[in-house]
């Protein structure tokens, strides 16, 4: 499946915020408020997801290694948003594995963390076949979700 993480530029940031899940935000957050949160987090590392060259969704990293003084140790997968028009491609489940081949190559990553809230069994279910197991911990009332690199 040809499917990029692409670094967003000014030329690209627009229609990146343009894409929208179809939840009305409550599962994940739109993609403008997830790349404000990121220029203030020296430990986040974001990309637009392309799929076939066309921009298709959206997905946040927690890179310790990029933080002098990091809050977790911990690669964790802060953001994952595939657009409602892209949706059931595929899509998703090649991003999250260019991010594993990402988080491999960087320093000290030995697992990759998610979570998500309680009522979301399609995510625990699409997490859970990409190998990720429950950890048994809570994240701000989120579930915690983790797979072995």
């Amino acid at each position: 499946m040809d499917i990029e993480l692409r670094e967003i530029t000014a030329a690209t940031v627009r229609v990146i915020v343009r894409l929208d899940a179809g939840d009305g935000g409550r599962q994940v957050a739109p993609n403008a408020v997830s790349i404000a949160q990121a220029y203030f987090e020296p430990a986040a590392w974001f990309r637009a997801i392309y799929a076939a060259g066309e921009p298709a969704g959206f997905v946040m990293l927690y890179d310790p290694s990029l933080s002098t003084a990091p809050e977790s140790p911990r690669f964790f997968l802060w953001r994952l948003m595939i657009d409602k028009a892209q949706q059931g491609r595929g899509y998703g489940r090649a991003a999250v594995e260019r991010l594993i081949e990402h988080v491999r190559t960087r320093p000290g990553a030995t697992e990759l963390y998610v979570s998500h809230v309680p009522e979301a069994e399609a995510l625990a279910r699409f997490y859970g076949a990409l190998g990720f197991r429950y950890t048994g911990e809570e994240d701000d009332g989120e579930l915690v979700m983790a797979r072995q690199l």
